[in-house]
């Protein structure tokens, strides 16, 4: 194709592309979401544009032209990564809660498959203890003394047991996203299995009368470690269900689309083990009454839902959401 043909083909994308530069530098603000998908268009184009024409034209006015064009798009574009501090805070206030409200139907089905583990494993050693032998991994039945609740916790290295518990929770999570790949199986699996481990616990406690005793060394960081557990479990069964019904797309083009937004749930998780693992390793095996964890539990609880709100509020605020459902 001759240069002129080229230009007079492509000008008036460039042209608009340009107007849109001036917007974006006055109103930015004020842009849609359909102006955003737009300029991004625009800027491939011209991105694909300005590689041809340095295969073709090199030493060209037009080449120069393009450069300059892509290079100020670019910048545009991208101009809010080079804060990845402001980055880091609008992905964990407002991004991360717009992808949890999308998604929050797999999330839920995560938790229901906990609470199935747990209310089953819960009637099985309830009926008859020696089921827990069964149930638990041996070095967990073994290692359980109901009596023992609360011994020696002045001897516990509060820093390295925080560490520990922060990595094992992190790695758990990680494994339940991943399974997602497995068509959710290896997911839905460990939703169930450490329902049960909890489950028959409860059980074990409940035998002893220690039910309240139990649960008050539990919720203080359960409810947030439950919570990013589920989060994560939600993530991997989303990516399953994409993959066992991919519609109208290939099973390839969804796991790719769909493993973006349960990296990012996935990763929004990870404050929420650190919270729950220092809670943990802190609070949990600290001398403080009973009264005054289940205190902490509620508190968790209670900042959980505030955060949720907030983040909501802030998400309906923005210009521009990305289509989680789609």
């Amino acid at each position: 194709m001759k240069i002129k043909q080229f230009v007079k083909l492509h000008r008036d994308d460039w042209k608009q592309l340009e107007q849109m530069i001036q917007k974006l530098h006055k109103h930015k603000r004020h842009m849609t979401g359909v102006d955003i998908e737009t300029f991004n268009a625009l800027y491939q184009k011209a991105a694909q544009h300005l590689s041809y024409c340095q295969t073709y034209y090199p030493n060209e006015e037009v080449t120069a032209y393009l450069n300059g064009l892509v290079a100020k798009s670019h910048n545009l574009l991208y101009q809010d990564q080079v804060s990845s501090m402001k980055q880091m805070r609008h992905f964990f206030s407002t991004t991360f809660i717009g992808l949890l409200i999308g998604q929050w139907k797999a999330v839920t089905v995560a938790m229901m498959l906990f609470i199935f583990g747990g209310f089953a494993a819960f009637l099985a050693v309830m009926n008859d203890p020696l089921h827990m032998y069964a149930i638990l991994p041996a070095e967990i039945a073994q290692g359980v003394d109901p009596e023992q609740l609360g011994v020696n916790h002045d001897a516990i290295d509060s820093s390295f047991m925080s560490a520990q518990i922060m990595t094992n929770n992190i790695r758990v999570a990680f494994l339940a996203f991943a399974g997602g790949i497995t068509f959710g199986l290896l997911t839905a699996y460990l939703m169930v299995y450490n329902g049960v481990i909890i489950g028959a616990l409860a059980a074990l406690f409940w035998h002893h009368g220690m039910t309240y005793e139990f649960w008050a060394y539990i919720v203080p960081h359960g409810m947030i470690e439950l919570m990013a557990i589920f989060i994560a479990g939600g993530a991997g069964l989303l990516m399953g269900y994409k993959l066992f019904a991919p519609g109208p797309f290939s099973r390839g083009y969804q796991l790719k689309r769909q493993a973006r937004r349960s990296v990012q749930l996935l990763l929004g998780t990870i404050p929420l083990f650190i919270i729950a693992g220092i809670i943990e390793g802190f609070v949990t095996p600290a001398s403080l009454s009973l009264e005054m964890k289940y205190a902490v539990a509620i508190i968790t609880v209670v900042a959980l839902i505030l955060y949720v709100i907030i983040g909501k509020l802030l998400w309906d605020k923005q210009p521009f959401k990305a289509r989680l459902d789609s």
